[in-house]
């Protein structure tokens, strides 16, 4: 009996080590990723995967791999999906919705709290004037609202894409 109590408090120790070990090794990603969320946004170099969209009409959707929004200087490249009322038609063979590559036309940043920073960016395209808030959390989370002048409002979640 006493070897097999032995062996339990070997073993609860071993899970202890194991433990900590995993703790720190969180640790230290949660603060790779913060720093890799504060360099992106320095540099004005932000890519966001989006995970999710939901809409008033609509609901809360799962999108599939590759839609995305990125910030790249002064220009801003989205390629997310759109559901919602567009209230003026398009005179373009093909409506370009949300997919686009825009100059950015005003861009305010601002850190609302201590674990996020806010983004105001203001684009036009040949179809409607975008006005996107883009909120970035240290964790690596992004959540993005989108509100045309002649569409209906789309928020989207994702994640930084930090190549951690």
């Amino acid at each position: 009996m006493r070897a097999f109590g032995k062996r339990i408090l070997w073993l609860a120790f071993a899970l202890a080590l194991v433990g900590c070990a995993s703790q720190q090794e969180r640790a230290e990603r949660r603060a790779r990723t913060q720093q890799a969320v504060a360099e992106a946004l320095a540099s004005r170099q932000l890519r966001i995967s989006v995970t999710s969209m939901s809409s008033a009409r609509y609901g809360t959707r799962t999108v599939s791999f590759g839609w995305e929004l990125e910030v790249k200087g002064d220009t801003l490249v989205s390629y997310l999906p759109y559901l919602g009322r567009v209230y003026r038609t398009s005179v373009l063979p093909t409506p370009i919705g949300l997919n686009f590559e825009a100059p950015i036309l005003d861009y305010h940043e601002s850190r609302m709290k201590s674990n996020h920073t806010r983004l105001d960016i203001r684009v036009k395209t040949v179809e409607d004037v975008y006005d996107y808030v883009v909120e970035v959390y240290d964790t690596g989370k992004a959540s993005i609202y989108v509100r045309g002048q002649y569409r209906d409002a789309i928020t989207f979640d994702g994640d930084v894409v930090t190549d951690i």
